[in-house]
């Protein structure tokens, strides 16, 4: 009997299953089963294994404001449901033959904010409840968008400082052009510190790999599509950086670079074609200048001077007309859409790639992803060869980009002039009028990505001498124009230099460090005048997340006088007035000319420090101070 037992048990151990397949190369059933025969199939209800609510979440923010949402349940039909959350109504119910299924029509209207409710059912004594979600749709005027460096903003995991073979190892946060340490871990553990602040959407400079023997800490010369840097982390780290920010409201920006790659790339020591990259006698940079792309009298020369030579000399011109190439590309950003599931794409260098594939990409991107966002980055002179880079303007016969907004650098231009120049007909305060009045330029201006400093310009606190007044105006009006805000790390805490060089302006955010010896994540750390500045961004940020005026409402300016610069946003539930003084010396605003916007109303509160204005026959606002006022 022991014998037989060691003797049967390794074969019924190793026994083969059945196969269900057979020799035809055309087989399309298993073996043993047969084709269901037609039947009449009722709508009576049987038993429910699995409960569904479908679609199972939705977007605000859609078109369409209505939503029917299917709920399958056993006996649900019969039930009576109901929706506490504010801006989700039910709208129609819906019974059909099967007890087992409820239709629920629902209207997400423009106030509802992303988050989860329940949709609680009730029959006699029985109740049953659901939880419901409804997200952020792509980026919208909606949101405040955070731009931060990943290798300057925290070190979340030290760990990953060196990592062995790689072009450089270990870090040095006393040389600015060498890597510092931050990574994605430190991004994920300040996201509280963010969602705090009121940001809704944060913008990462690159963090695909950039393994480059110099100048590899901000990412802009890629070396691998589809590999982030080990030194921020993996692409695991990535997917829970997106899951982490969403499970808070936050949505992720992706930085892409469709125009160059770094020198080190590795198909770049082993080119696919000699025309995979624009190639010369001998290094010749780009020509910067973006107008003769549009310019009907421009020579073949100067575009291909613009377009074909490089951005810098370790970095390789991609040539997006060879096929191949912008096949790669375009299917590289797709694989991290669908890998990550991150919410939108800042474009790299818009203007310097063939525009012919880019407009293939903006076209493939809405085709693929309608609730992918996207904005180019232009940094160009003049709105008209600004706005050629968008959507359905017909600025360039037989020209579309498919690109929905920019970086909005002409109204940066302009609100930088308006803070530090006299007004006269067209300077100073007037820059802002006169920019925002070509709008008809744009099909949709709104999407337009504003701001006030980046990685690549001179901080804005400097920029205005570090003068507290003006830099509040600033903010203020970033928060109340049209567009969608940005804000540059460190700018809730005043951090200041100029880009002499950049490196200056992409310093450490302190406390990001173990050992550093101030922590500006925590008002404890932070000196008077810095909580200061963090609470009054904190303010705005919040304001306008739950005013819809200052999203999508409406914008009527009047020309400014005196330096004063006076607009309105409004929608059919709130009107808010913004003041903007750019003299030194306090205004006192005879308000009669704004009287198309002001009547009804009798009295204002300025939403930041809470105070009222009782009659508002007449303003003083104090020099270099911008007000907003919520009127009633």
């Amino acid at each position: 009997m022991a014998l037989w037992g060691l003797v049967i048990f390794p074969l019924l151990l190793f026994a083969q299953p059945v196969s269900i397949y057979n020799d035809d190369p055309e087989q399309r059933l298993p073996v043993g089963m047969e084709k269901p025969a037609h039947r009449f199939i009722s709508a009576a209800g049987g038993k429910v294994a699995q409960a569904r609510v479908e679609p199972p979440f939705w977007w605000i923010g859609m078109h369409s404001p209505m939503l029917e949402v299917m709920i399958y349940d056993q006996g649900v039909r019969d039930f009576e449901a109901a929706i506490q959350y504010p801006g989700v109504s039910i709208r129609k119910t819906t019974r059909l033959q099967n007890p087992n299924y409820l239709f629920l029509e629902l209207e997400i209207g423009p106030g509802a904010k992303p988050g989860k409710f329940d949709i609680n059912l009730k029959k006699g004594t029985l109740s049953k409840k659901y939880t419901y979600e409804i997200r952020h749709q792509g980026l919208s005027p909606a949101d405040f968008i955070y731009l931060l460096m990943p290798d300057r903003f925290a070190n979340g995991d030290p760990t990953n400082d060196s990592v062995k073979g790689m072009s450089i190892e270990g870090v040095n946060r006393e040389k600015m052009y060498f890597r510092h340490g931050g990574d994605l871990q430190g991004v994920i553990d300040n996201l509280d510190y963010l969602k705090s602040l009121g940001i809704t959407a944060i913008w990462l400079n690159p963090v695909v790999e950039c393994d480059q023997p110099y100048e590899s800490y901000h990412g802009y010369a890629i070396t691998n599509h589809y590999l982030i840097d080990r030194r921020f982390g993996s692409n695991e780290k990535y997917l829970e950086l997106v899951q982490k920010a969403h499970e808070k409201g936050i949505k992720i920006i992706m930085d892409i670079v469709p125009n160059h790659v770094g020198d080190q790339h590795w198909m770049i020591g082993d080119l696919p074609d000699e025309t995979w990259i624009h190639q010369f006698p001998e290094f010749t940079r780009t020509t910067y200048r973006d107008p003769t792309l549009m310019d009907p009298y421009a020579s073949e020369k100067d575009r291909s001077m613009m377009s074909d030579a490089w951005f810098d000399h370790h970095m390789p011109d991609l040539n997006q007309k060879h096929p191949q190439v912008a096949n790669y590309l375009t299917q590289s950003y797709l694989w991290w859409v669908e890998y990550s599931g991150h919410d939108a794409y800042r474009i790299d260098t818009y203007a310097y790639p063939d525009q012919s594939y880019m407009a293939a990409l903006g076209k493939r991107l809405q085709e693929e992803y309608p609730r992918l966002s996207f904005f180019a980055e232009t940094w160009v002179h003049g709105v008209a060869n600004q706005a050629q880079y968008t959507q359905n303007n017909n600025l360039r016969e037989g020209y579309n980009s498919y690109c929905p907004g920019v970086t909005d650098f002409q109204l940066h231009y302009a609100l930088n002039e308006a803070l530090t120049r006299t007004q006269g007909w067209s300077e100073g305060a007037a820059r802002i009028y006169y920019t925002l009045m070509q709008d008809f330029l744009y099909e949709d201006p709104y999407r337009n990505v504003t701001f006030l400093d980046n990685h690549d310009l001179n901080r804005f606190y400097s920029v205005i001498g570090e003068n507290l007044a003006k830099f509040k105006s600033g903010l203020a009006f970033l928060m109340t124009t049209r567009g969608i805000p940005m804000i540059y790390y460190g700018t809730e805490i005043g951090m200041k230099n100029f880009t002499d060089p950049d490196g200056k302006v992409r310093e450490d955010f302190p406390g990001g460090w173990q050992g550093d010896a101030q922590n500006k994540f925590l008002p404890s750390g932070r000196s008077p005048q810095e909580q200061e500045i963090f609470e009054y961004v904190q303010k705005l940020a919040l304001y306008r997340q739950k005013t819809p005026a200052l999203q999508g409402g409406r914008l009527t300016q009047f020309v400014p006088e005196n330096g004063v610069y006076v607009y309105f946003r409004f929608d059919s539930q709130k009107t808010v007035m913004v003041v903007m003084n750019t003299h030194e010396t306090e205004a006192l605003v005879d308000t009669a000319r704004f009287r198309e916007r002001m009547d009804g109303f009798t009295k204002g509160r300025e939403i930041v420090t809470g105070g009222v204005i009782e009659n508002l026959s007449s303003i003083r606002v104090p020099g270099f101070t911008t007000w907003v006022l919520e009127l009633n």
